[in-house]
């Protein structure tokens, strides 16, 4: 693995902190039921288009680490998150934390495969994309799979079949962080790529040509 140089560092530590300002005022969540839409999937998405899957893995690992201090009421409170904490402080870790390191790290190599594919402009629209939606993937999958036989999420499930479930439970919230993502994580891609402070793959810069 590369080392990264200064000035990825200083990029890693400025998406770092804009996705903290974000995370602990009203920019990052806008709060509907139990869930909350969240525009912190875009700083993960710049990351792993800038950085890669490290840097996507590592901004993505700050974002998970805020979403888990909101279950305790650290940066603004979770409703889910309080219950899930209250029912086990371990597991909620894990299921705020580790899908959205995982978010970062694949979107990472998914903007790898995308540039060589189709270039660095549609690749910035689809790692905006893929942050939103990998990370409702992963949250859920976790929450199914590590509280999916509480009574809690048994309420929540109601009998119902488990993906129908995921798609009735994260609704418009998933609509709104997928459509957000991808335009404003492909917008501001493209702006860092035309302004040559990312650089391109020869592959890519002749299939744009």
């Amino acid at each position: 693995m590369k080392k990264l140089s200064v000035k990825q560092l200083v990029l890693l530590g400025l998406l770092t902190a804009i996705l903290l300002v974000m995370s602990y005022t009203p920019l990052g969540y806008l709060n509907i039921g139990p869930l909350a839409i969240s525009f912190n999937v875009i700083p993960v998405a710049i990351a792993a288009v800038a950085l890669g899957p490290v840097g996507g893995a590592i901004v993505g690992g700050v974002f998970g680490l805020t979403s888990f201090l909101q279950c305790i009421g650290v940066g603004g409170t979770s409703a889910m998150g309080v219950i899930l904490f209250d029912i086990n402080p371990f597991f909620a870790f894990v299921q705020r934390f580790v899908p959205r390191v995982l978010d970062g790290l694949l979107i990472g190599f998914v903007h790898k495969g995308a540039k060589k594919l189709w270039g660095t402009y549609v690749a910035c629209f689809i790692t905006g994309f893929c942050s939103a939606f990998f990370n409702t993937a992963l949250f859920m999958t976790a929450l199914v799979v590590l509280f999916g036989n509480t009574e809690y999420v048994q309420g929540l499930i109601n009998g119902r079949n488990i993906i129908v479930f995921i798609c009735a439970f994260v609704g418009i919230n998933a609509v709104c962080e997928m459509i957000a993502s991808t335009i404003i994580t492909g917008g501001i891609g493209s702006a860092l790529y035309k302004a040559k402070l990312l650089p391109q793959d020869k592959k890519a810069s002749k299939t744009e040509k």
